[in-house]
């Protein structure tokens, strides 16, 4: 029998989020799947743990997991290169490539997890591999996790939307003018490089403006203003702003 793609939510960074479905999922596993950004992997690979630390190091989602359950040290990884980068043939190939890599595991009749931030189906990684295992006919399944944003609202202590307000998520790294103009709370995720040219956005659009960078890892900051946010915050920033202060 074949195995199955599980993409699973770990959460956005404090340990003590993964929900008990994915602890129980995980240490069922035998292969754990990790998305790898260095641009040194040029291929995926099947190792052990031990063979993967010098990109395991530098992993935020496997990092987060081993804090929770040190066991999956024990476990084989399969590397799967993710670079942050925007040529879609590119990308499309490397994710080809991947998904093949993960057809073996499935084929062998093994199931495969892999660990995604958040929730899966929030601008996640795993759903390049997943989508195209879909596609192929091979199962699949997604397990959610808390979402980043919903993290950073509860840092914050505030809600995020009440009664009819609407809630609007925006890629930051993209055009976001648009967005800015509607109504409700806007989450930017995503800011990347272009985070001076965000806060001026938020600036001219007269917002009220929360961040929490690195939220429940290290180095966690909370900025209480558009004018606080830094010129070059983490990767792992995210935004809430409102119309008015205390307006949720």
């Amino acid at each position: 029998m074949q195995g199955k793609f599980i993409g699973v939510g770990i959460g956005p960074g404090d340990p003590e989020l993964l929900t008990l479905k994915a602890v129980r999922i995980i240490q069922d596993s035998k292969i754990l799947a990790v998305p790898i950004s260095d641009v040194s992997l040029l291929e995926p690979k099947v190792v052990t743990v031990n063979e993967a630390k010098e990109y395991l190091n530098s992993c935020v989602a496997y990092t987060i997991t081993s804090q929770a359950l040190p066991e999956v040290e024990q476990k084989k990884i399969l590397l799967l290169p993710m670079p942050m980068i925007k040529d879609k043939e590119r990308l499309a190939a490397i994710h080809d490539l991947g998904t093949k890599e993960v057809e073996k595991i499935i084929n062998a009749g093994e199931n495969i997890v892999f660990l995604t931030l958040g929730d899966p189906t929030v601008y996640s990684t795993c759903m390049y591999i997943h989508k195209r295992l879909k596609r192929l006919g091979y199962r699949t399944e997604l397990i959610p996790g808390v979402p980043s944003f919903c993290a950073v609202a509860a840092k914050l202590d505030c809600s995020l939307v009440e009664n009819s307000d609407e809630l609007h998520i925006l890629p930051a790294s993209y055009q976001i003018e648009e967005g800015l103009s509607l109504s409700g709370t806007k989450v930017l995720m995503k800011t990347g490089k272009k985070i001076s040219v965000v806060r001026e956005l938020l600036l001219q659009e007269g917002l009220d403006v929360q961040m929490v960078e690195n939220c429940g890892m290290d180095g966690e900051k909370v900025y209480q203003s558009a004018e606080e946010i830094p010129d070059k915050p983490s990767y792992y920033s995210i935004l809430v702003a409102k119309s008015q202060k205390g307006e949720v």
